[in-house]
């Protein structure tokens, strides 16, 4: 939350985060999309230089936006939800949140997981928060959502809950 803002609801204090994360690849992701596209030139690389410059192109940009698509997910709190990805869940359908710390989060993304929960979940961010849904309508057990600072995306939905 901005420092300036009121203490009071305001219009404009929905549109405000309570919490922003963007969960993005790691480096050596984008290393291996950088070989991918080396490998598209050596393998055109008979052809001439400009296949083998179309090689690397095509290869490198396939392997890139590959990377970027899977690799970036926004995590966020705001306007009374939890904006997951593609899902936003209302915080007054969740209960209260379970920090998840590596050992536990991998618990949850294996042996302990449900078929039925909702999970952003992002193999190379090893710690997480679990959220019980508490709507009766919804089969959904839980949410799992992946986080490099799980602690605060708890704090920040046991805050929009209480709001």
């Amino acid at each position: 939350m901005q420092p300036s803002a009121p203490a009071s609801a305001s219009s404009a204090a929905p549109a405000v985060p309570l919490y922003d994360e963007r969960l993005t690849a790691p480096r050596s992701w984008w290393l291996i999309a950088a070989l991918i596209g080396l490998s598209g030139a050596l393998i055109a690389l008979p052809l001439g230089t400009l296949p083998m410059l179309g090689g690397l192109i095509l290869a490198g940009a396939a392997a890139a936006i590959g990377v970027s698509a899977y690799g970036s997910v926004r995590v966020r709190v705001v306007a009374g939800s939890l904006v997951a990805g593609d899902a936003r869940i209302p915080v007054s359908a969740l209960g209260e949140p379970e920090v998840l710390d590596a050992e536990e989060a991998r618990a949850w993304r294996t042996y302990k997981a449900d078929p039925r929960a909702f999970m952003v979940m992002r193999g190379y961010v090893p710690e997480a928060v679990r959220v019980e849904v508490t709507d009766p309508a919804d089969p959904t057990p839980y949410v799992y959502v992946s986080s490099r600072d799980p602690k605060a995306l708890a704090a920040a939905l046991a805050a929009a809950r209480a709001a």
